[in-house]
C-alpha cells in the first residue's frame, strides 16, 4: 500500500520537472533543460505503473526518455570506440522478429478460411491505405527527399504484432487480427520492395530484389525459426517465453534510440513538422481502415480490426531496411517517430473501443480467448 501512495507525488514531481525543462528550452538555455526533461519523462514513466488506465503508456515514455537522453547527448549512442551502435540495430530486429514466431503457430493462419472475405479487405487496405496516404504525405510537405522516402517506407511495410495486442484490448476480432498480420508479413518480401520502387524511387534508388533478400533475411527466416521452435519447443523453456516480449520491448527502444542520436541533426532541423506528418499518417491509417471496411459491410469487430492493422505498422522492419539503404540517419527518421507516436494513438483508440463494446452477432458472443490457439494468447504480451 506504500509503494502505491509514491505514484501520484512522483506524478506532479514529474509534471513540474517537464514544465520547468520546457520552460528553460523555450528561453535557450538548452543544457539546463536536459536536466530536467529527461528525469520528468523516466519519473512519468515510472509513476504510470500506479495508475490502471495510464498504465499501458508506461513503456511509450520510457521510448521518449531514451529519445530525449539521445537528442541531448547523441555521442553516448553512435557507438563505443571503432564500434558503431548502428550494426546493432539488424540483428535486434531479428531478435524481435524471433519473438514474434514464438507467439505464432500454423493455427493463426485458419482466420482465411473462417474469414476470406475480411483477410482479403484487410491485405488490399494494408496494401494500398498507408502506401498512398504515405505519398500523399510525402508530396505534400517540405521535407527533404531521403526523409520524404521514409515516410513513404513507413507506409510500405506491413502490420506489426502491436496491433493484435490493441486489437484484444479494442474488443476488436483477434484471430483475424494474427491471420492478417501473419500474411501481410509473409506478403512483405514482395509488396514493400514494388511499394517503394512505385512510390518512393523518385526520391531515392530503390533495389527491389536487394531489398527483398534483405526482408527475408531480418524478417521471414527469424519467424520461422520462431514458428518452429513454437512448434517442437514451445512450453519447455518457459523463462524465454517469459523473457521474449520483454527482450523485444528492450530490443524496440534500443533500435529507436540509435536512429534518433544517429539523425539528429536532420530530425531538429525538421521534427516537429515531420512529428505532424507521421501523426498525420498515423490518424489517416485508422480512419480510411475503419471507413473502407465499414463500407463494405464488415461487422463491427472486423472494422476494428482492419482499422488497426492499417494504422500500426512494423517500424523496425522499416528500420531495418533504413539501414540497409545506408540512410538510417534520414530515412529512418519517419519510422522511429512513429513508433512511439502509434503506441500512443493506438493505446488510445483501443482503450476508448474498448468502453463501447461492439454488438456482437451469435457467431461472435463466443468468447475471444476461445477461439485464440496457445500460440496466438501469448500475442497479448506486449512488444
Amino acid at each position: 500500500m506504500k509503494q502505491k501512495r509514491i505514484f501520484k507525488p512522483l506524478l506532479l514531481a514529474s509534471v513540474a520537472l517537464i514544465v520547468a525543462g520546457v520552460l528553460f528550452l523555450s528561453f535557450g538555455n538548452i543544457p539546463t533543460s536536459s536536466f530536467f526533461l529527461i528525469p520528468g519523462l523516466a519519473f512519468l514513466a515510472i509513476s504510470f505503473q500506479g495508475f490502471r488506465h495510464l498504465r499501458g503508456f508506461s513503456y511509450t515514455f520510457w521510448i521518449l526518455t531514451a529519445v530525449a537522453a539521445s537528442l541531448y547527448y547523441p555521442h553516448f549512442f553512435e557507438g563505443v570506440g571503432d564500434f558503431s551502435f548502428k550494426k546493432l540495430i539488424v540483428p535486434l530486429l531479428q531478435l524481435i522478429m524471433f519473438g514474434v514466431g514464438t507467439t505464432m503457430g500454423f493455427r493463426d493462419f485458419s482466420g482465411i478460411i473462417r474469414a476470406p472475405k475480411a483477410v482479403f479487405i484487410a491485405l488490399v487496405c494494408q496494401f494500398t491505405i498507408m502506401p498512398i496516404v504515405g505519398f500523399t504525405i510525402a508530396h505534400s510537405f517540405p521535407f527533404p527527399v531521403e526523409i520524404a522516402a521514409g515516410i513513404i517506407l513507413i507506409g510500405c511495410v506491413p502490420s506489426g504484432l502491436a496491433s493484435n495486442v490493441m486489437a484484444y484490448i479494442a474488443n476488436a476480432n483477434v484471430a483475424l487480427s494474427i491471420t492478417v498480420t501473419a500474411l501481410a508479413t509473409l506478403l512483405a518480401p514482395l509488396m514493400t520492395p514494388l511499394l517503394m520502387k512505385l512510390l518512393a524511387g523518385q526520391f531515392v534508388e530503390i533495389g527491389f530484389f536487394d531489398m527483398m533478400i534483405d526482408i527475408i533475411k531480418m524478417v521471414i527466416i527469424p519467424i520461422l525459426a520462431g514458428l518452429l521452435y513454437n512448434y517442437f519447443l514451445g512450453g519447455k523453456f518457459p523463462w524465454l517465453d517469459r523473457a521474449m516480449p520483454v527482450v523485444s520491448m528492450v530490443s524496440i527502444a534500443v533500435i529507436i534510440t540509435i536512429i534518433t542520436a544517429a539523425g539528429r541533426d536532420s530530425l531538429l532541423a525538421v521534427g516537429p513538422l515531420l512529428v505532424l506528418a507521421v501523426l498525420l499518417h498515423n490518424l489517416s491509417g485508422f480512419i480510411l481502415g475503419y471507413s473502407a471496411s465499414r463500407l463494405l459491410r464488415l461487422d463491427e469487430r472486423s472494422c476494428r480490426t482492419i482499422a488497426i492493422e492499417v494504422g500500426l505498422q512494423n517500424g523496425g522492419l522499416a528500420s531495418g531496411l533504413a539501414l540497409t539503404m545506408g540512410k538510417v540517419a534520414t530515412v529512418g527518421l519517419a519510422p522511429a517517430i512513429f513508433g512511439p507516436l502509434m503506441n500512443i494513438t493506438g493505446s488510445s483508440l483501443a482503450t476508448w473501443w474498448r468502453s463501447k463494446p461492439p454488438q456482437a452477432t451469435t457467431e461472435e458472443n463466443t468468447s475471444r480467448e476461445s477461439i485464440l490457439s496457445p500460440s496466438a494468447r501469448k500475442a497479448k504480451e506486449p512488444l
